[in-house]
């Protein structure tokens, strides 16, 4: 969906063209993070088995710092002349990503899926910082520090998917599917790679 984002005023220093590139960025990332916290959100109501209480209290500080991290995004898109558009009609019609598909599961099954969704998070997020880097320090610094954060929380997944010989069990997997497959076949000492 293409959209004229360019504000009516913006910053100072910043071009109006320029801040609506900016906006477009941070459009996507807002959704992102709204999506983000309510799979975070979905997981942590849906763990099951051994795992269960490490990962449903590992989640909830995961969900509000997601939450903060949208918070901060929808007020630089509002401070850039902006419209931030948080509703989930918004966010189902213009993202690019297909629905958190993992129900009831086992936690190490969901920490599998999971270390999928952060690994597109995080993807997109390297991205924006670039595209926003070439416009604007004061918006890649807001970035560059919710990648960081993203990055740890990521670690503490993969900490419970890597194997005693140091490979991830979900390196390479493509879906979250995939990935919560793998996460299953390690709690069952299946791929102990």
């Amino acid at each position: 969906m293409t959209h004229d984002l360019t504000p009516k005023y913006t910053v100072p220093g910043i071009e109006r063209e320029a801040a609506g590139r900016l906006i477009g960025v941070l459009r996507l990332r807002l959704h992102a993070l709204n999506d983000l916290h309510l799979t975070l959100k979905h997981v942590h109501w849906n763990v099951v088995g051994p795992h269960f209480i490490a990962v449903h209290e590992m989640i909830d500080p995961q969900v509000d710092q997601v939450r903060e991290m949208a918070d901060d995004v929808a007020e630089r898109i509002a401070a850039l002349g902006g419209v931030a558009q948080g509703t989930p009609g918004a966010l189902v019609a213009e993202r690019n990503w297909d629905d958190y598909s993992i129900g009831r599961a086992d936690a190490i099954a969901h920490l599998g899926a999971l270390d999928v969704v952060y690994t597109g998070v995080i993807e997109g997020v390297r991205a924006a910082v670039k595209e926003a880097g070439e416009i604007d320090p004061a918006t890649e610094d807001l970035l560059i520090g919710q990648l960081r954060d993203l990055e740890q929380f990521q670690w503490f997944v993969r900490a419970h998917l890597e194997t005693a010989g140091g490979t991830l069990a979900t390196g390479g997997a493509e879906s979250e599917a995939e990935g919560a497959e793998r996460g299953s076949e390690l709690a069952r000492g299946k791929n102990g790679r």
